[in-house]
């Protein structure tokens, strides 16, 4: 049969000829372009198991390292420095001295006033103490005198003798009780001239026990005096390292104390420190109408290198679930209150209602509707005709349909698979 129609297709006239070449093209190439739309049209699926693993959720902020373990060394004293008595590094008790200045003429004169004081202080309190002893003896006379003739006599107590009697013994008891308040307010007073001496004096001590850092004193430097104090050093503690964070109000709430926390500092890039949270400020403060609660987190260790008001960010482990069916956020779509996966099952996408739980940025449990290695669906993948290559949609549904997101998590997750 084909013989036939090759020899009458021969047989035709050029013209002819020409026609029916023309239209077999345009035919095949009409049924080229057809085919190769519904290839285009027909998207490819990027799916990935569902697997059990434990979901972890996060709160992230941002903040700075506060100066919990560390206090300043400042003096009032001004001068030259004559010597220098310690060395960056060096540890030193509280009241070790540091460094000694040749004082100027004012800082002479202020040291010696404060130390005037200081004396002046100790007179006191030695003078309150003695003054004790004869409030005690008066008290002591006054009980005697009232047990050995008004009690003694067995007086009434609305007798004129015992009335007497008695109010001479009160009288003397609180006179010794307002004597021994006064010692403590001699101590206080001495204490306080004593370190107000010690601002001012040419040696210049250290407030707390510790490490020495930042002293950049040298003999011969001139340090000028000043009434508020001048900074010359710290005194670092052994004391944790906090890390302050400003966290929103949708995050505070889920934050306890004792949360476990991961920070980082932007100076730091290499190195990964924990800790937990020691305390959320659930006062809170406002600035330009944006209310946010202040959260330290104190660190594991002495944490070498971190310097104070570095800048830190953290991830604070609100909760954890073990054992749970795991899918990404992105293979998850909800309406109308009911969530959905698409499944991969013999070549054919499916539509699964499923039951979600616990659930942060990146990971969502399954509680129900889906078994361990399934095949969801998490992204399509369309031919683009045009390019001749191909585009990549992120989520099957286009995320979670704007306002009908509802798992929450202000943070991140961390997922360990088993």
């Amino acid at each position: 049969m084909m013989g036939n129609i090759m020899k009458k297709f021969w047989g035709l006239s050029r013209a002819k000829k020409a026609l029916i070449l023309v239209v077999i093209v345009a035919v095949g190439w009409w049924g080229y372009k057809s085919w190769a739309a519904r290839a285009a049209a027909q998207p490819e699926y990027q799916t990935q198991a569902t697997e059990m693993g434990t979901l972890v959720v996060t709160v992230t902020g941002s903040g700075t390292v506060t100066t919990a373990n560390n206090a300043s060394v400042t003096t009032t004293a001004g001068g030259v420095v004559s010597r220098v008595l310690v060395k960056n590094g060096d540890m030193v008790k509280a009241g070790g001295a540091l460094a000694v200045l040749e004082p100027d003429q004012t800082s002479r004169q202020a040291y010696m006033q404060a130390l005037a004081s200081y004396q002046s202080a100790k007179n006191s309190l030695a003078s309150a103490r003695s003054r004790l002893y004869s409030l005690n003896s008066s008290m002591f006379a006054a009980n005697q005198k009232l047990i050995n003739d008004a009690v003694a006599r067995n007086l009434a107590p609305d007798d004129p003798t015992y009335i007497q009697q008695n109010s001479d013994w009160k009288a003397a008891e609180a006179d010794y009780l307002n004597g021994q308040n006064s010692i403590t307010q001699a101590q206080t007073s001495l204490s306080s001239a004593y370190l107000s001496m010690l601002k001012s004096s040419p040696t210049i001590y250290a407030p707390i026990p510790g490490t020495v850092t930042g002293l950049s004193l040298l003999p011969g430097m001139v340090i000028a005096g000043s009434s508020t104090g001048q900074k010359i050093a710290n005194i670092v503690t052994k004391a944790p390292i906090t890390v302050t964070l400003s966290l929103t109000e949708v995050d505070a709430g889920k934050v306890t104390s004792t949360d476990k926390a991961t920070v980082t500092f932007d100076a730091l890039p290499d190195k990964t420190y924990t800790g937990k949270v020691i305390s959320v400020d659930t006062v809170g403060a406002v600035s330009s109408g944006v209310t946010t609660y202040p959260t330290v987190i104190a660190l594991d260790g002495e944490g070498l290198g971190i310097l104070p008001n570095m800048a830190a960010s953290a991830s604070i482990i609100t909760e954890i679930k073990s054992d749970v069916l795991i899918v990404p956020v992105s293979a998850v779509t909800t309406q109308n209150g009911q969530s959905a996966v698409q499944v991969m099952k013999n070549g054919q996408v499916q539509e699964v209602t499923v039951e979600t739980g616990l659930a942060s940025d990146t990971q969502i449990e399954i509680v129900s509707g889906l078994s361990e290695g399934d095949a969801v669906v998490t992204a399509t993948v369309a031919r683009n005709t045009n390019s001749g290559g191909q585009t990549q949609t992120p989520s099957v549904f286009g995320g979670f349909g704007g306002g009908n997101r509802n798992f929450g998590g202000g943070g991140g997750a961390v997922r360990i698979t088993r």
